[in-house]
């Protein structure tokens, strides 16, 4: 077995929360992490990865047809995620590089909760009143007084793996009516979950609160900008688990001024790394997490399997599971 080249890029996770997934690699060859800036050129990113043969990638930088021109020998790229829109397939394809991911229910239950979980703390102005107490400010507790989600009218955009499970919690865990947005998905599907399939006008008309959850495409780049924060009702509430992208933030921004939008609770934007001088920051009704939503021991633990599985199997001339290029003149 000849030895690997393996280069962890922008993970901020994998190998340190169980770092017997780094002692199975480090058993097929040489690992080592790099942070590189999420917008390196395809050039640069290239030669700083000479000689790696395999990579464990993070949702950035972005690997594009420029990368794969420079690039030597590259057997595999493993994304420690569900999404694969960094990476440009057909050059990919063109230089016999396997691309692989998580497989969807990995991901499934983690991200819906955390959807929901920033929802509430937006809802219930969690993260105020506990700053509050911390500054020995207890009896300002009157100025927390939040929304309800029970018996809400939510509106869920893309109902695949992790809007399914989003559906389910709002409709079973706190008798929401769920009205669903996702033009690849039939009504028998979404009513399966429980909810009521609508075209996108009739839910940013009706939802008291939104719910994104849908991949990031060409088709709905920036699909929440001005025309659509227009329809909604005012004093509405959105949460994002999905693509920051999705949303035009300037758009967000001028709707949480207005007032039109009430809270905003996102896990991603739409570029990271997100600064501390973000324009969202500046609203004290926004929650942002720094795209943690995988982030449970659970889902960690068989994410960084899987990666591991996918190297371990590339090495012997084997597809990983869930490739989504899986032509190679490397595999047997």
């Amino acid at each position: 077995m000849s030895k690997y080249q393996i280069a962890i890029v922008n993970s901020s996770s994998f190998g340190k929360i169980f770092p017997e997934h780094l002692k199975r690699l480090e058993a097929l060859g040489t690992v080592k992490h790099f942070t590189v800036d999420g917008e390196i050129p395809g050039k640069e990113l290239a030669e700083m990865l000479h000689g790696y043969n395999v990579i464990i990638a993070s949702v950035t930088p972005f690997f594009t047809k420029e990368f794969f021109e420079y690039k030597d020998e590259l057997r595999l790229i493993s994304r420690h995620g569900i999404g694969y829109n960094n990476i440009d397939l057909e050059a990919a394809k063109e230089k016999g590089t396997i691309v692989s991911i998580i497989p969807a229910l990995v991901e499934r239950d983690a991200v819906a909760e955390n959807n929901i979980t920033n929802l509430l703390a937006i809802l219930r102005c969690t993260v105020e009143a506990d700053s509050s107490v911390k500054k020995d400010h207890w009896e300002d507790r009157a100025q927390f007084v939040g929304r309800a989600l029970f018996n809400k009218t939510v509106g869920v955009i893309g109902v695949g793996n992790t809007g399914s499970c989003v559906v389910e919690i709002l409709r079973n865990g706190f008798r929401c009516e769920v009205l669903a947005y996702d033009p690849y998905k039939s009504e028998l599907y979404l009513q399966s979950f429980g909810a009521k399939k609508v075209e996108l006008d009739e839910l940013l008309a009706s939802a008291d609160i939104i719910c994104l959850c849908a991949n990031l495409t060409e088709e709905n780049y920036h699909m929440i900008s001005t025309a659509e924060i227009e329809k909604m009702k005012d004093q509405v509430y959105l949460s994002n688990s999905a693509r920051g992208a999705l949303i035009d933030e300037e758009a967000l921004v001028a709707g949480l001024k207005s007032g039109k939008i009430a809270g905003f609770a996102t896990d991603v934007l739409e570029e990271e790394p997100g600064r501390k001088d973000h324009p969202y920051l500046s609203f004290e009704n926004v929650v942002m997490t720094p795209h943690t939503s995988a982030y449970t021991r659970e889902c960690l633990e068989e994410m960084g399997k899987k990666c591991v599985e996918d190297v371990e199997r590339i090495v012997v001339g084997r597809l990983p599971e869930r490739a989504v290029q899986s032509q190679s003149y490397y595999l047997v």
